[in-house]
């Protein structure tokens, strides 16, 4: 199966002020919603072909026992050495309609049965992303707009681990995404091909840097 990135999110206790840097910085804000049974809400900056999301718990009680209390979001807010990050996909062709790793079904209370996610059995794993395929979701026509912010290029995910998952080894197949292990959890956004040749590093605030 051909994989491609869909969007990101990065989960913090301060949506506030990490979405307020990057409106400083100049990116398309979208609106935002909340995630009925999930507990959480976002902030959305939308791209051509693809999302970056600002996620954060909203309601502890609700994210810990509703249907997605597995995906453990208040404890990946708490322990600062689980991973922040969650990577979405979707698939380029109907070639393979199976699943692209093992995992389990999350059907969210916010869609329509039987439309729902897979989540990746390293979920377990807090020092590793989420990773989570849609699949219902057929191939979609994504493309490179020119302009200033207008395209994710490339997302390149640092995990500090001796080794990964299966599950996140596939990650490193789909399109315009590289996982790489690092010395702390941090994110590395590629906008316009960086064409500026231009860097903007989020830290402390949040674990991101978008290149430009």
């Amino acid at each position: 199966m051909s994989l491609e990135l869909d969007h990101l999110f990065i989960l913090t206790d301060n949506p506030k002020e990490a979405g307020d840097l990057l409106v400083s910085m100049g990116l398309n804000e979208s609106f935002s919603r909340d995630h009925k049974g999930q507990g959480t809400s976002n902030r959305r900056f939308e791209f051509s072909n693809g999302m970056l999301e600002i996620l954060y718990v909203r309601d502890s009680e609700e994210s810990n026992t509703g249907p997605a209390k597995n995906l453990r979001f208040p404890e990946r807010v708490k322990n600062e050495n689980a991973s922040p990050f969650g990577i979405v996909l979707t698939r380029t062709n109907d070639s393979k309609l199976g699943m692209p790793f093992s995992g389990w079904k999350y059907q969210p209370d916010y869609f329509e049965p039987p439309n729902a996610f897979h989540v990746g059995d390293n979920s377990e794993v807090l020092e590793e992303p989420l990773c989570i395929y849609v699949p219902f979701v057929g191939p979609v026509s994504r493309k490179e707009e020119i302009g200033r912010f207008k395209s994710i290029s490339n997302v390149q995910v640092s995990v500090p681990l001796a080794a990964i998952s299966d599950t996140l080894r596939t990650l490193k197949t789909a399109d315009r995404l590289q996982v790489e292990l690092g010395s702390e959890h941090i994110i590395t956004v590629t906008l316009d091909s960086g064409s500026s040749a231009l860097s903007r590093d989020f830290r402390p605030d949040l674990p991101l840097i978008i290149n430009w």
